[in-house]
Formats: structure tokens, sequence, C-alpha cells
């Protein structure tokens, strides 16, 4: 019984580090998702605009310090990405993000949202109109 507890326990533990190592290449995989379909430059953009109320003698103290946030910011984006898409699906999609078209929308797509973000507010604020009418 003994020997028994003694390589479950190692088995079990084997497994867990496996499983560890699993995950750890799926989040580092999930980060360079992220990282090319153009979130990071997002982030970086929002840093640098926050940042702009920063004065000079303090800008290089507060970049390094918001950088260092981003792991952190990385890392739950990630987790939220591998709740939704499986290992394979995240290179499936970095393979796609690095063909010229997947780069291309990397470009495009921050503009696109912000876009269509407008038009969704314009035609919600039509179809409030809409219903108003009916009230």
């Amino acid at each position: 019984m003994k020997k028994f507890l003694l390589v479950f326990t190692f088995s079990l533990t084997v497994l867990t580090q496996v499983n560890a190592q699993e995950i750890s290449e799926f989040k580092k995989e999930t980060i360079e998702f992220l990282k090319i379909t153009g979130a990071g430059e997002a982030f970086e953009n929002a840093i640098a605009q926050i940042g702009a109320m920063v004065s000079e003698e303090n800008k290089e103290a507060y970049t390094k310090e918001a950088n260092g946030t981003l792991d952190g910011l990385y890392g739950k984006m990630a987790e939220l990405y591998m709740e939704e898409f499986t290992q394979d699906e995240i290179k499936e999609l970095v393979a796609f993000y690095n063909t010229d078209l997947g780069k291309k929308l990397a470009t495009k797509q921050m503009g696109l949202t912000q876009k269509a973000m407008m038009f969704g507010q314009s035609w919600g604020m039509e179809v409030q109109g809409i219903a108003q009418k009916y009230n």
C-alpha cells in the first residue's frame, strides 16, 4: 500500500508538471496571438496617451512602471481567450495573423472597430428614436 501511494503521488506530481508546462506553452502562444493582432500597439498607445500628462522629468519612470503592468494584463487576457479557444485554434490564429492578410487585418482592425462602434452608436440612437415614436 505504501508503494502504491508513493507511485500514485509521483505520477500525480509528474502529470501536474506536464499539465502546467502545457498550460504555460498555451498561455505563451495566446499572448503571442494577442500581441500580433494589434493589442500590443494599442496598449503602448494607451500608455503614451495617458502619460501625456506626466512631466518630462518623470516620463521615463512612468513609462517603465506602466509597461510593467502589461504582463499582468496579457496574462488575464490570455486566460480569457484560453477559455474560448483551444491551443490548436490559437496556433491556427497565430499562423493566420502571420500571413500577409492577417498582418493587414491586424493593422486595420483597431480603426475598423472604432468606426463600427460609431456606426453602432448612431444606429442605437436611431432605434431609440423609433422606440420613442411608439411610446
